[in-house]
């Protein structure tokens, strides 16, 4: 990582509030060159609370675009930090268009020349694609990352029509967790008070929303960009990781807009910016990439001295992805071994279809409802325990069928199964691995799919399965760049439950996989050699947070406990934001999150799944200390999801708001 300390342009940076329609105002940091020229501007615009947690990274990348020649803006939505209003769900209409009035605030100040781009990872990344999709004028370009374009299925609320226990289950506790934190009175001033407690008269655990719409409905496709790609006017950079649940987003993309005014990027990271250097790597120089992208897209010619033709960011290959090589299975990686591949379009010319059919006797498939947790963090973001370790344990448990690889393959794009299925129930799902088996007998993960077999007709609507028919089902792995070497095995793994990443259904005994009639089919990519590279990660000057070194013993941040007498299983997983943090405004800030995840090896209705939260947000100058206490637990039987979720919230001793929310979901496809 190169620290950079000089830049093209001086900067400056202020705390601004901006006004939206309904007069409410949206806190804001913008950092600007230090110029007389009006120069682009650039909105970064999430719920995450600019003034402390997402405050180190954003002095990683907003004052190095200032540096550059740009207006860096952060904002906070409306309901979130110190920008005032109340939350509400998730992409909002209200959040939408507030978006647009700040993208149309930012055209119209005398220091911007008018053109506006959007940046922003998970809910900032779709946001933009949102916002874009409603094409406000002035904006340009946007670049987005992990984010999504099919909420429902490509979000982390649902996968092939299941629902994803752990991924839903802990974004909603998270965000009940933020948006109950106050305004930093620092900064939001006397009013504080008030305008924390209008927030929490207003909360509403998601979680109560997504389990209502089990099915792809209008809910989720009128917030999913998928619906209308063409509605999307603004130029997209798409960047995401193979290690990330949302990198499918890339690909779609790439597929359907403009493909003079795209480009794709996935490498091999997980949930983070590409310059964090956050496992696994090797990180690229993100922000430099991200630059040659605003100067095509945001000044002229001239301006940027960029070329238009050869050498220029649209002279690239419409999609850029890290070609992963065989490595052996591990929790975490400094950097994995591969190269950068290059396509002109897609799908790709280069690619061809190979289809392996499964062979054997009929089997039945019944996995103890344990499996699956081998699977790894649902949602990796650079820790030690995140990704999956050996798989053999998980291919016990599953009915596995191998292929030889004769020769060098590789395979780019979203590997697909078909598999003749008999099941005894009504419901039930589906769970297909494809690992990469070495010589040694170890099993790396390589990708993975589900499918609700209630949504095997489309994800739209819940089909009861006739007992005792026998049906093909058809389904897509997630998108994977990876090569097979000589003398290793690809092994296709399925299983009947995969806990804690997919609720279980009750009532099933599993199904009878006819391997007649099923088949692996695999994206083979001809091998070519393409120069493609990148400069090395390079930042701005770090905020200064200090984190205190403690005494105390940090959770192990994955766990996995059994008690043999009841056949139960329990995951113990830290959220990964634990610790204290000490800003250089005096704000200390201090954040423990424990995750979890239980179940029985044959009671699919014992899942449960469970969070906790405690924060601190103190200010001794101020003597302000605010504590935030919440607990989310979601449990299930036969007909219903139960849900249970509790706020405390304290400022110094007095307890200021408490409230818990108690509900029954109908399962009426999850």
């Amino acid at each position: 990582m190169r620290i950079r300390t000089s830049f093209p342009y001086e900067t400056r940076h202020e705390d601004i509030r901006i006004p939206v329609a309904d007069g409410t105002r949206l806190y804001a940091r913008v950092w600007r060159p230090v110029t007389d020229e009006p120069v682009p501007a650039l909105l970064e615009y999430v719920p995450h609370r600019l003034t402390d947690w997402t405050a180190p990274r954003d002095w990683q990348r907003h004052p190095w675009y200032a540096g550059h020649g740009y207006a860096s803006v952060r904002v906070d939505v409306r309901g979130h930090g110190n920008s005032e209003g109340v939350p509400g769900d998730a992409y909002s209409a209200a959040e939408l268009a507030d978006g647009v009035a700040v993208v149309e605030w930012l055209a119209g100040q005398p220091w911007c020349s008018g053109r506006v781009g959007m940046i922003g990872i998970a809910w900032g990344g779709t946001c933009a694609l949102r916002i874009a999709a409603l094409a406000p004028e002035a904006l340009r370009a946007v670049v987005t990352v992990c984010s999504t374009d099919d909420r429902y299925d490509n979000e982390g609320h649902y996968l092939g029509g299941s629902v994803l226990a752990e991924r839903m289950h802990a974004r909603s506790a998270a965000m009940l967790a933020f948006t109950a934190r106050p305004p930093d009175p620092l900064y939001a001033g006397d009013g504080w008070r008030e305008r924390w407690l209008n927030r929490l008269d207003a909360l509403e655990p998601l979680v109560h929303t997504w389990l209502a719409h089990q099915t792809r409905d209008a809910y989720w496709q009128d917030s999913s960009v998928c619906e209308d790609y063409g509605a999307i006017r603004a130029a997209v950079l798409a960047v995401g990781g193979w290690h990330d649940p949302h990198r499918d987003t890339v690909l779609r993309l790439v597929e359907h807009l403009d493909p003079a005014r795209v480009r794709g990027l996935i490498g091999p990271w997980s949930h983070q910016y590409p310059d964090r250097g956050l496992a696994p790597g090797p990180a690229i120089g993100f922000l430099q990439e991200t630059l040659r992208w605003w100067d095509h897209w945001l000044r002229d010619a001239t301006e940027s001295g960029r070329a238009s033709g050869a050498g220029g960011v649209m002279s690239e290959p419409l999609l850029r992805s890290w070609i992963g090589e065989s490595h052996p299975p591990a929790t975490t990686y400094g950097e994995l071994p591969g190269r950068w591949a290059g396509d002109d379009a897609w799908p790709s010319p280069r690619i061809t279809p190979v289809v392996h059919a499964l062979q054997g006797a009929p089997l039945l498939v019944d996995s103890p409802q344990h499996t699956g947790l081998d699977a790894g963090r649902c949602l990796p973001s650079g820790g030690d325990a995140d990704l999956p370790p050996d798989q053999r344990d998980e291919d016990a448990r599953s009915a596995s069928f191998e292929f030889a690889v004769p020769y060098r393959t590789e395979v780019l794009g979203r590997p697909r199964v078909t598999l003749r299925l008999r099941v005894d129930a009504p419901s039930g799902q589906v769970v297909a691995r494809l690992c990469d088996v070495a010589p040694d007998g170890s099993s790396t993960l390589v990708t993975r799919g589900a499918l609700n077999l209630s949504a095997r007709h489309g994800p739209d609507r819940a089909e009861a399965w006739p007992p005792g028919a026998a049906e093909d089902v058809t389904f897509e792995l997630s998108g994977i760049g990876h090569t097979f070497p000589p003398g290793h095995r690809i092994r296709l793994s399925v299983s009947s439950a995969y806990w804690p990443w997919i609720w279980p259904r009750a009532g099933t005994a599993g199904f009878t996989l006819h391997p007649e009639g099923s088949a692996l089919e695999l994206p083979v990519r001809a091998p070519t050699a393409d120069a493609i590279a990148f400069e090395e990660p390079e930042q701005s000057e770090p905020l200064g947070v200090v984190t205190p070194v403690t005494l105390d013993e940090p959770r192990p941040p994955r766990l996995i406990v059994r008690d043999v007498a009841k056949g139960e299983w329990r995951l113990e997983t830290t959220a990964g934001f634990g610790g204290t943090r000490i800003h250089p405004d005096g704000l200390e800030f201090t954040e423990d999150a424990l995750e979890t995840y239980t179940i029985r090896e044959r009671d699919p209705l014992s899942a449960g799944c469970r969070s906790d939260w405690k924060i601190r947000l103190h200010r001794p100058e101020l003597g302000w200390d605010v504590r935030v206490e919440t607990r989310s637990e979601v449990s299930c039987d036969a007909a219903d999801f139960l849900t249970s979720d509790e706020v405390i919230c304290r400022h110094g001793d007095e307890v200021v708001f408490h409230h818990t929310w108690e509900q029954r979901i109908p399962r009426t496809a999850g």
